[in-house]
C-alpha cells in the first residue's frame, strides 16, 4: 500500500512540520503518531520523513531521504467560468485529483452577479480544498488557484492546444488529439457559464484561435464537464501511443 503523503509549508535542516487543524486532522483523524513514516512535500521536493512528535496540535517530522517525484504528462490549464460556488469548489476537487496544473476563475457575461466579487474571499478556501485534494491524489505539488480574470485575457493565454469544451455541434474531443503528443505540451482548457456564451463572446474566442470540442450529446453540469475532459486529456497524453483520430460512428 502507499503511504499517505503530506504537504508541509517547509523543510529546513532535515525538520519539517505541520500546526494547527491540520496538525489536529492527523492525529485526532488518522491517528498519526511517533515513529510512522510517510510522504511529505514542500510544494518544491518530495522526501520520506518519521514522526518525531504527535501532540494534538503539532506533528514533527525528521527527513529520513529524498524521493523523485513524477513528472505530470501534461500541463493542464482550467479556465473554469465563475458557477455558484458549492458546485465550483467540486470542479476544483475533481480537477486537482486529475492533475491540473492551474486553476482560473473566468468572469462571463453570463456569471451568475455577485459571484466574482465574492470569488477573492474564496481563495484560501480554495486553496485548503486543492491541498486535500493533492494529499488524496499523492500529488507531489499543489495547483496554483488564481484570482478571478476576465474573457478576454484569459483567452490572450498561450499553449500548445486550447481547447473551448461546446456542446454536442462542436467535434468530439478525442477528434483533436494530435497524433503526437509529448510531456512538454500544454493545454488550455476553457469552459462557459451555466447560461452558455453570448455570441459576442463565442466570436471572441473564436478570433482567438481556439478549437471548439465537446463530450457527446448529454448535457452535462458544469463541474462534471470539466472532469471529464480534464480525465480524457490526461489520459491521451499519458499512453500518447494510442491513436489520437478517429471517425465517431453516426
Amino acid at each position: 500500500m502507499a503511504r499517505r503523503r503530506f504537504f508541509v509549508d517547509e523543510v529546513h535542516a532535515g525538520h519539517a512540520r505541520i500546526q494547527g487543524d491540520d496538525a489536529h486532522h492527523l492525529t485526532r483523524v488518522l491517528r498519526v503518531a511517533a515513529g510512522q513514516k510517510f510522504e511529505i512535500s514542500d510544494n518544491r521536493n518530495l522526501y520520506l520523513a518519521e514522526v518525531e512528535a504527535a501532540r494534538k496540535d503539532l506533528v514533527d517530522f525528521s527527513i529520513i531521504e529524498r524521493l523523485d517525484a513524477a513528472e505530470p504528462v501534461v500541463r493542464l490549464i482550467l479556465f473554469a467560468s465563475l458557477i455558484r460556488f458549492e458546485r465550483f469548489e467540486l470542479m476544483i476537487e475533481k480537477a486537482t485529483e486529475l492533475g491540473v496544473e492551474a486553476i482560473i476563475p473566468v468572469v462571463a457575461e453570463r456569471s451568475e452577479k455577485g459571484l466574482d466579487r465574492a470569488s477573492a474571499k474564496r481563495i484560501p478556501r480554495w486553496n485548503r480544498i486543492a491541498r486535500e485534494a493533492s494529499e488524496q491524489a499523492r500529488r507531489a505539488r499543489l495547483p496554483l488557484i488564481e484570482s478571478r480574470i476576465g474573457l478576454s485575457a484569459a483567452l490572450e493565454h498561450q499553449a500548445s492546444y486550447r481547447y473551448l469544451l461546446e456542446e454536442a455541434e462542436a467535434p468530439p474531443i478525442l477528434s483533436a488529439m494530435p497524433a503526437v503528443r509529448s510531456p512538454q505540451d500544454s493545454i488550455a482548457l476553457l469552459i462557459g457559464p451555466e447560461g452558455g456564451w453570448t455570441d459576442r463572446e463565442r466570436s471572441s474566442i473564436t478570433d482567438a484561435g481556439w478549437r471548439s470540442v465537446s463530450l457527446g450529446p448529454n448535457i452535462l453540469k458544469t463541474e462534471t464537464a470539466a472532469a471529464a475532459a480534464l480525465a480524457i486529456l490526461t489520459a491521451a497524453w499519458r499512453w500518447p501511443g494510442v491513436p489520437g483520430h478517429f471517425t465517431p460512428d453516426r
